[in-house]
């Protein structure tokens, strides 16, 4: 199929890409990756009078890691992420989840913030920015820039809240504290299709190694990424004393998903509980500087 007829721009600096999409209003797309948009342009899922195409900004091509975590601009490349090893020492959560995100070709021309934007539930980027409480900072022309944090920005399946003539311009990953740890594990039908269910998990130690604070963002399992905090169930305890059953029972507990054709809403539930009691033990052994990070993709 084609993509109905729309006027393409092309912008080569931020003000400009601005100043277009505030002409376009909600008649405007931004196309940077297009792995995404593309397809649903091609399928007549969206028909944009204007669609901006932003890669020509060379000022959105950047990654920067700082004191307090990692900016990813809006053209940084699912691959560059991936491979920028100053990234994964400052965060790495989201090697860990990049890795998963569909295949090689496509994380070469997808980029972080079209991942985000897109806000798609079965996405494993949106779930790792909810779980780090990360934020997206849009801006607008002649309006500024305002930093959306990520249980304000995922309002529901597909959508975000990024309003018309704004651009996603950057997103902030935060760094973990000392004695803190991370992990992401998902089941997909195949290596590289869109998760049945997964789990991004965060787990922080006190000096004596017993958990004292724990959470969880679930994948697949809602409009949005569902967080769940579990330190409650699992706090103050060594993680080797913890009753992983009942953490995983308090999550299948807290936690309403959908059957659809890959999957009962059933048999969601319970993987779900499955993958986020493993996630929570590998980020309990990762912050107690063990080995054994591990991820489940089959």
């Amino acid at each position: 199929m084609k993509p109905p007829a729309f006027d393409y721009h092309a912008p080569r600096g931020l003000g400009e890409a601005l100043e277009v999409l505030a002409g376009a209003g909600p008649h405007g797309k931004v196309l940077a990756g297009g792995q995404s948009l593309i397809p649903l342009l091609n399928m007549r899922l969206a028909s944009p009078s204007h669609l901006v195409d932003i890669n020509r900004v060379a000022e959105l091509d950047t990654l920067v890691v700082a004191d307090g975590g990692v900016r990813v601009g809006a053209l940084a490349r699912h691959a560059a992420v991936e491979r920028s090893s100053s990234v994964a020492r400052a965060q790495p959560l989201l090697r860990t989840a990049l890795k998963l995100v569909a295949h090689p070709v496509i994380r070469n021309r997808g980029t972080v913030i079209g991942s985000l934007v897109h806000a798609d539930p079965s996405a494993e980027l949106p779930a790792v920015l909810t779980v780090l409480s990360g934020s997206v900072r849009l801006a607008r022309h002649g309006g500024g820039e305002r930093d959306v944090p990520a249980g304000a920005f995922f309002t529901g399946p597909l959508e975000s809240a990024v309003e018309p003539g704004e651009l996603a311009v950057s997103a902030f990953f935060p760094s973990l504290p000392p004695r803190t740890g991370s992990a992401f594990c998902e089941v997909a039908r195949r290596h590289g299709d869109y998760a049945m269910a997964g789990a991004a998990a965060v787990v922080g130690l006190d000096e004596d190694l017993r958990i004292v604070s724990a959470k969880v963002a679930c994948v697949s399992v809602g409009p949005v990424p569902v967080l769940l905090e579990m330190s409650e169930v699992c706090a103050h305890r060594p993680a080797a004393s913890v009753d992983w059953a009942a953490v995983a029972a308090s999550v299948r507990e807290r936690i309403d998903p959908e059957g659809d054709i890959h999957a009962t809403a059933a048999y969601r539930r319970h993987l779900t509980g499955v993958l986020a009691e493993r996630a929570l033990r590998i980020a309990a052994q990762e912050a107690a500087g063990e080995q054994g990070r591990e991820g489940l993709d089959g």
